[in-house]
C-alpha cells in the first residue's frame, strides 16, 4: 500500500488537529502517525489505499473547525508498514 508524508502548515497546533486527524484516519482505516513539529506545523505519515489517502489529504487541507490550514505539502514515500494510526508526542 502507498505511504504519503505530509507537512501541514498554518494554525494547526492547539486546535485538536492531531486528535481529529486520528479519528479521520481510523475511520478511513489508515495506519501511520501524526505529530507536532517544533516549527508549529503538523507532520503526518499515512499508509492506505489511494482513495483513502486522497480523502485524508482533502480533510487535511481543511482540518478541524478551529484550524487555519495555509498549506499541505505532500510527498510519496516508499511502502511502510504500521499497525495502527497513532499520535506521537
Amino acid at each position: 500500500m502507498p505511504t504519503i508524508h505530509l507537512f501541514v502548515k498554518g494554525k494547526v497546533q492547539g486546535v485538536f488537529y492531531r486528535a481529529t486527524a486520528k479519528k479521520i484516519a481510523d475511520k478511513l482505516k489508515l495506519t501511520g502517525w501524526i505529530r507536532n513539529t517544533k516549527d508549529d506545523d503538523v507532520e503526518i505519515s499515512a499508509t492506505g489505499d489511494e482513495e483513502q489517502l486522497k480523502q485524508f489529504i482533502n480533510w487535511c487541507k481543511q482540518g478541524p473547525e478551529k484550524a487555519k490550514v495555509e498549506d499541505v505539502i505532500v510527498a510519496e514515500e516508499g511502502e511502510k508498514f504500521f499497525t495502527d494510526f497513532e499520535i506521537v508526542r
